[in-house]
């Protein structure tokens, strides 16, 4: 696929080269919706295995709740199947370092459908759940009854971020993400073209994740941005520790 081959030869905005080794997995994470909190180092520690390092941006700590269409992931030489690879997901995630690389550890994944929560534990190992979405254009909601969260935004996009802060570079442009599994620590590395951000402008805004020790609300939101999307390939997980 053209796309793909455009993408793999932009990497100027990267912070480290990409792995040697073919690509694995393609997918794309559409309608991206970005609200960042403020944490408390030592609540966020709690959360986190003690073999990463705890990212911060000047010193302060973040928690993210993002919201995307997840879409046509796929095995490398295979095609997507839409009932399984096209679904809404929600992540929770925090910002963490290892031997110098940054990425993102995930607290907790909603994903709209029982199937694809299913294949994607089993195959990624990351901590997905089952929760009740619903999206439409400038909507998106979701309610997982068992750990009580909601989530629930209407919004208008607003123009281009055409000069992105380094806030803006920091909790978007991450090139792997931590899973600690069985008492193994993994990486897995990923690429894909610059984020490209617009405003996000809130008329109803209602989220509330219960994190045990500390809770996320709309009250206590640090900033958000809106983005259209990157198509995405992946490689296998690097047990690291």
């Amino acid at each position: 696929m053209r796309e793909i081959q455009d993408m793999l030869q932009k990497t100027d905005h990267r912070p480290w080269p990409m792995p040697q080794k073919p690509w694995v997995y393609y997918q794309e994470w559409n309608e991206a919706v970005f609200l960042h909190f403020e944490i408390p180092f030592e609540l966020l520690r709690k959360h986190v295995p003690e073999r990463l390092a705890l990212d911060s941006f000047d010193g302060v700590y973040f928690i993210s709740v993002v919201a995307f269409t997840m879409q046509k992931i796929r095995p490398r030489y295979l095609p997507s199947l839409s009932f399984v690879s096209d679904f809404h997901e929600i992540n929770v995630r925090t910002y963490v370092e290892k031997e110098g690389k940054k990425g993102v550890y995930f607290i907790n994944i909603e994903a709209e459908k029982t199937f694809a929560v299913w294949v994607a534990r089993m195959l990624s190992g990351l901590p997905y759940e089952k929760s009740d979405m619903q999206r439409k254009e400038g909507y998106y909601r979701s309610q997982q009854p068992v750990k009580n969260f909601t989530f629930e935004i209407d919004f208008k996009v607003g123009s281009p971020i055409v000069e992105k802060k380094a806030f803006d570079l920091w909790v978007t442009e991450r090139y792997c993400l931590y899973l600690d599994l069985d008492e193994k620590l993994y990486r897995y590395e990923i690429h894909h073209k610059e984020w490209e951000l617009r405003q996000l402008q809130p008329q109803k805004i209602n989220v509330r994740y219960d994190l045990g020790n500390m809770v996320l609300e709309e009250n206590n939101i640090h900033s958000m941005q809106y983005s259209k999307g990157v198509k995405v390939v992946s490689w296998s997980r690097n047990r690291i520790a």
